[in-house]
C-alpha cells in the first residue's frame, strides 16, 4: 500500500512538473488564413466589333471573347451570345443579346432581368439597383452583396429594337472577402464595358 502511495505521488508530482515546464514555454499560435497574392494586370481596353453582333464597346486587352457555340446542349438563341473571359482569374461576364420582337417584347426581356437578378436574393446581403440613361442606351445595373454566384449584372437597352444583357461570375467557391479586390477589379471593366456601349 506504502508503495502504491510513492508511486501514486511520484506520478502527481511529474504530472506537475510537466504542467508547469508547458506553461512557461511559448505554445505556437496557428496562422492566421491567407488568401494567394493576385498579380493585377495593366488596365488597357480594345474595341469589341464582332461580326455577329451589332453593337461595340471598349473590353479589357487580358481578356478573351469566347463565343457561345453550346446552350444546355442546344443551340443560344442568337449567334451574339459570348463570354467576357478573365484566363488570369478563371472568371467570365456572361453576355447574351436578343432583338426585341412581339414574342419577346421589352417589358418581357426586363421582368426576366429584375427576375434573374432577384433570384440571387436568397444569399445576398444587398441589391443595389442603378439606372443607366445614356440617350441610345439605357438599362440597369445590379450590385449584389453577399455570397452570391454572380455579384454584377446588368442589360442594355435602345428601348425599341435590342436588348443585351450581362453577368459576372467566378469559376470558385464564393467568398467574398477573398473575392472583393478581383471584383473591383473586374467591376471596373464592366462599367468601362457600359460607358463605351453604342448599338451599331
Amino acid at each position: 500500500m506504502k508503495y502504491l502511495l510513492n508511486l501514486s505521488s511520484l506520478f502527481c508530482g511529474f504530472s506537475l512538473f510537466l504542467l508547469s515546464t508547458a506553461c512557461e514555454q511559448e505554445m505556437p499560435l496557428p496562422k492566421p488564413r491567407a488568401y494567394p497574392k493576385v498579380n493585377y494586370p495593366e488596365k488597357a481596353y480594345r474595341s469589341f466589333d464582332e461580326d455577329y453582333c451589332n453593337f461595340t464597346f471598349k473590353y479589357p486587352t487580358y481578356t478573351n471573347i469566347v463565343q457561345d457555340t453550346n446552350f444546355f446542349d442546344e443551340m443560344p438563341a442568337h449567334p451574339c451570345w459570348f463570354d467576357i473571359y478573365y484566363p488570369d482569374f478563371d472568371s467570365r461576364i456572361y453576355c447574351s443579346y436578343l432583338p426585341i420582337t412581339p414574342e419577346k417584347d421589352l417589358e418581357t426581356l426586363k421582368s426576366d432581368a429584375f427576375e434573374l437578378a432577384d433570384w440571387h436574393n436568397k444569399k445576398a446581403n444587398y441589391i443595389e439597383e442603378r439606372q443607366i440613361d445614356k440617350g441610345e442606351v439605357q438599362g440597369f445595373i445590379f450590385d449584389i452583396e453577399g455570397p452570391v454566384a454572380s455579384p454584377f449584372q446588368f442589360y442594355l437597352t435602345d428601348g425599341n429594337k435590342h436588348f443585351f444583357r450581362g453577368s459576372l461570375y467566378f469559376n470558385t467557391q464564393v467568398n467574398p472577402d477573398s473575392l472583393a479586390p478581383i471584383y473591383d477589379f473586374i467591376k471596373e471593366d464592366i462599367v468601362e464595358l457600359i460607358n463605351t456601349f453604342e448599338w451599331n
